[in-house]
């Protein structure tokens, strides 16, 4: 098993070859020299997951608080698991456009150093087998929005401002 400190170290040759623009913030980097990480029982923490995962949240359900926030950290890795995924936290997140900020056009930096922060804890929680509080979902969206495909999925219920979806 591979420590956090590890993990990190090889976080910037991976993104280079992943085309991602996540690093991770200096706080994060030091803390983890210090703080081993444990994997979860199936998935060994590895850097590019790691900052691909932290990328997702911080896009994805920045805001919707912590719960929030975990509940779709673990949606990707719930996929990442499934067989109708890649088969990878980095795959599933760069699978066409199933995430939308993807393919918004926008510049996908992690700009705010508190959510930054906040989006790598949380998915060295999750990734280190913290407790799936959906379910198992496979699916969200903003319970603001009403996608047609939503109809057809056995709800599992709204955390963090989002609705989730097997």
């Amino acid at each position: 098993m591979k420590s956090l400190a590890r993990a990190l170290a090889g976080l910037a040759s991976a993104l280079v070859l992943a085309n991602c623009a996540v690093t991770p913030p200096p706080e994060e980097a030091s803390r983890a020299a210090t703080n081993p990480t444990t994997a979860a029982a199936d998935m060994q923490i590895q850097s590019r997951d790691l900052a691909c995962l932290a990328e997702a949240i911080y896009f994805e359900a920045r805001g919707t608080g912590p719960k929030g926030e975990a509940a779709v950290a673990h949606v990707v890795v719930n996929r990442a698991r499934s067989a109708k995924f890649p088969n990878s936290v980095c795959g599933v997140v760069g699978d066409g456009c199933q995430f939308s900020y993807r393919c918004d056009g926008r510049s996908d930096t992690l700009a705010e150093a508190g959510s930054r922060s906040r989006a790598f804890r949380i998915a060295e929680e999750v990734l280190s087998g913290e407790p799936d509080i959906t379910q198992g979902a496979l699916f969200f969206h903003a319970a603001s929005a009403s996608p047609g495909w939503f109809s057809t999925r056995p709800r599992i219920g709204k955390i963090g401002g989002n609705v989730f979806y097997r």
